[in-house]
């Protein structure tokens, strides 16, 4: 189930890897509705990892809930499973293939917290500052002075110089 008003969005399902990708897209595309989009690599980074601890470890079953939800200038995502054990950070060894999940979301995100959700499970969530420089709009152009001469004309380069050559691209996707 997925509902939407218009600042939250929560959808249940089973963390299953195939479904942690679905889940990934619906978030970014709910930031992408909020125009939120400086926002999606993070939040979708910290969505798969609380996602993959609730397949990796929840017990007993994979059911959860995802939750985002945008109040003021703060966006907090919220993962609910049935597993009433909290998660522990700790030192993963340098050549470990896992145990980094919850340092790499409280590294990319502005807070982050644990706590039980009534006696059978628990609340994993961060937040997100929805204002910053990088989301703040660009700079207006500073304005020509009368002693500065306007420009009517793009700068070409001058003869005899072979311009440099640029790939095309395409507009089709893949």
């Amino acid at each position: 189930m997925i509902s939407h008003p218009s600042r939250h969005c929560t959808v249940e399902l089973q963390a299953l890897p195939s479904r942690i990708g679905q889940v990934r897209r619906i978030v970014s595309a709910q930031l992408r509705y909020w125009h939120l989009d400086p926002l999606i690599d993070r939040a979708a980074l910290g969505v798969t990892e609380l996602l993959s601890n609730v397949h990796r470890h929840a017990q007993p079953d994979k059911t959860c809930t995802v939750e985002i939800e945008l109040l003021l200038d703060r966006l907090t995502v919220s993962v609910r499973d049935r597993d009433p054990r909290l998660p522990v950070v700790a030192d993963a060894d340098p050549l470990a293939t896992c145990g980094r999940g919850l340092a790499m979301v409280a590294a990319m995100s502005e807070s982050w917290g644990v706590r039980p959700d009534g006696d059978n499970g628990k609340i994993v969530w961060f937040t997100l500052p929805t204002v910053s420089p990088a989301m703040t709009a660009p700079p207006r152009p500073a304005r020509r002075t009368a002693a500065e001469p306007a420009r009517r004309f793009a700068e070409v380069e001058p003869a005899g110089r072979a311009p440099e050559h640029t790939p095309a691209r395409s507009a089709v996707v893949g």
